[in-house]
């Protein structure tokens, strides 16, 4: 690996390619369990630059907070209430102009490295309203001036807040400043309802289960405003647990370990695997890790909220704090960096230097318990009816258990797309040709591959291509994950299936106006608790859903990653269906 160039499995390319997809792929996987994706060493500097700029800008818009002091002096500051109230916007506005959460290489975002505001400030680009037949005003799927006035009233109403005074009292809270009057908090929050209702994609970008959450409870009394944000962190963390109860998740821990750069010794990264290179699947530490993982989250932050500070609550705090840290160190695929840091200057300063504010203190615990209540009520029926609901919103993160997406294109599918969306950038591979010439992108295409076949539902996906295109698929079809489609046609990507579903594809039909056969998706809802399976569609672009089924957990479970076609329990079959031959 250098600094510019990628590592490789050391391979004979042109006998490589004369092999199945599953038997390029095996090798892409026994290496990854040894060296992860295998960027250059320069697409890390990138990511710890990007950490960098973020910790400058919240100090930068806390120090123009009136009275407070400079950013040289933030050590006598950091603690002002008004300080999180920043943190928590700056935060936001970060993450909808597209520099945090899916940027970068480890996105598989190259050529710009950004998507965001180069998208959303541009009239003719995709939209996915949420509910285009039910809300008035937001059918259509092109962006339109109004769009655009609506993203960019979003970022001005941000920046308004933070350059804000702290015109409020804060109550008993230690500070000097104030806080943030709450009618200023009314542009962003209206303008960024309104924004979701005509494109979900910049609703869920902004991490508004997170930030913009966490903005609502600006609201309360400053004392009540503390303890919302501990419950509301809390929920955070425990939808996350909840999520984690599932088969899939040691599997996530054996990918991101493996990918680790801080980890590099390569005996080291075998361990997170049953026996490397026959049996890549997930060894009994990453099993343990898996479980710790989960009980730590459960256990550790309701000490948090529980503990009235001292000792314990400065043990615990260490504890999420280390626990975060390792996730950012392990700079997992999809790169939530910034919401790590954020976690750990939130325990900080809510936790432990607020530790003497505990639920008995609320002096309106009702708008509290309804708010509590309603995130509640959402991370429960996202679990149990996730294709209703984002796997974000429902706080159903990093598991292995989410929605996804595998789609099969031809060379003149791919063409159409070249030439028919708005600001589209080109595909991953088309990219990385660009960057590295053709048959390096090519294996990095194939490291991608291998990312997805490491989890559950990878297996699916890729046993699931000869249903969906045809037993002829290795030559008429390129797979292209979901993921690296939404991102340079939408402008955001991060994990959520919905984003690259029906919606979508109907929206590069009406622009690309593929023929039947072009383009062919496969599409994989999450599991819901309560079942050991889940369901698939087969859609063509032209036609519509030609199948529908279920593949089983246990299934997805036994098979090594390059194992290839999948049982399933079909629902529903075209009685005919261009271009696929019965299978």
């Amino acid at each position: 690996m250098g600094f510019i160039k990628p590592a490789l499995p050391d391979l004979d390319y042109e006998e490589w390619r004369t092999r199945s997809r599953m038997e390029r792929l095996k090798p892409m996987v026994q290496d990854w369990a040894e060296r992860g994706f295998g960027p250059p060493e320069g697409v890390y500097l990138v990511y710890v630059l990007k950490i960098g700029l973020y910790v400058l800008g919240a100090l930068f818009f806390a120090a123009t907070t009136p009275g407070i002091g400079t950013v040289a002096e933030f050590t006598s500051w950091w603690t002002e209430p008004v300080v999180f109230q920043k943190v928590v916007i700056w935060t936001l506005l970060f993450e909808v102009l597209g520099f945090g959460c899916g940027f970068g290489p480890l996105t598989l975002r190259f050529l710009p490295p950004i998507g965001g505001f180069l998208y959303w400030l541009r009239p003719g680009t995709i939209r996915l309203a949420p509910w285009p037949d039910r809300v008035p005003g937001t059918s259509g799927t092109t962006r339109t001036p109004v769009d655009v006035l609506l993203y960019a009233g979003v970022i001005g109403s941000a920046l308004w807040l933070l350059l804000s005074p702290g015109s409020r009292d804060n109550g008993p809270l230690d500070g000097s400043v104030g806080l943030i009057d709450p009618a200023r908090l009314l542009p962003l929050l209206i303008g960024l309802a309104l924004l979701g209702l005509r494109d979900k994609t910049i609703f869920l970008a902004a991490r508004s289960e997170v930030y913009g959450l966490l903005a609502l409870v600006f609201f309360f009394p400053p004392v009540d405003m503390i303890i919302a944000a501990k419950l509301v962190m809390l929920a955070i963390w425990w939808g996350a647990a909840t999520s984690k109860l599932n088969r899939h998740f040691p599997h996530i821990v054996a990918t991101m370990m493996s990918n680790s750069p801080i980890i590099r010794v390569k005996a080291i990264k075998r361990l997170f695997h049953k026996s490397p290179p026959h049996d890549i699947r997930p060894s009994g530490v990453s099993t343990f890790l898996a479980h710790l993982g989960t009980v730590v989250e459960f256990t550790v932050p309701l000490a948090l909220l529980l503990f009235g500070g001292g000792l314990p609550t400065v043990v615990a705090a260490t504890i999420m704090i280390v626990f975060h840290l390792h996730i950012l160190s392990a700079l997992p695929m999809g790169v939530p960096l910034e919401w790590n840091v954020f976690m750990c200057f939130g325990i900080l300063l809510l936790f432990v230097h607020n530790a003497q504010y505990g639920v008995g203190d609320l002096a309106n615990p009702l708008p509290v318990a309804l708010l509590m209540a309603a995130v509640v009520a959402l991370v429960l029926l996202g679990n149990f009816f996730p294709r209703v609901f984002s796997f974000l919103l429902s706080m159903r993160y990093y598991a292995g258990n989410w929605a996804t997406s595998m789609w099969c294109l031809t060379p003149s599918a791919i063409a159409k797309l070249d030439s028919g969306i708005v600001g589209f950038p080109g595909l991953a591979r088309s990219q990385l040709a660009t960057l590295y010439g053709d048959q390096v992108a090519d294996l990095l295409a194939h490291k991608g591959y291998a990312f997805r076949a490491m989890h559950t539902h990878g297996r699916a996906l890729f046993g699931l291509i000869p249903r969906a295109a045809g037993r002829d698929h290795e030559t008429t079809h390129i797979p292209i994950d979901g993921e690296f489609v939404a991102g340079p046609t939408i402008g955001w990507n991060f994990g959520e299936g919905h984003l690259h579903n029906e919606q979508l594809l109907a929206a590069l039909q009406e622009r690309c106006h593929f023929t039947e056969g072009e383009v062919r998706v496969i599409m994989l809802e999450s599991q819901p608790m309560h079942r050991q399976r889940q369901e698939y569609r087969l859609v063509d672009a032209v036609t519509g859903e030609f199948e529908r089924g279920y593949v089983s957990v246990t299934d997805m479970l036994s098979r090594q990653a390059w194992a290839g076609e999948i049982p399933v329990d079909v629902v529903s079959r075209a009685t005919t269906t261009k271009g696929v031959a019965e299978v």
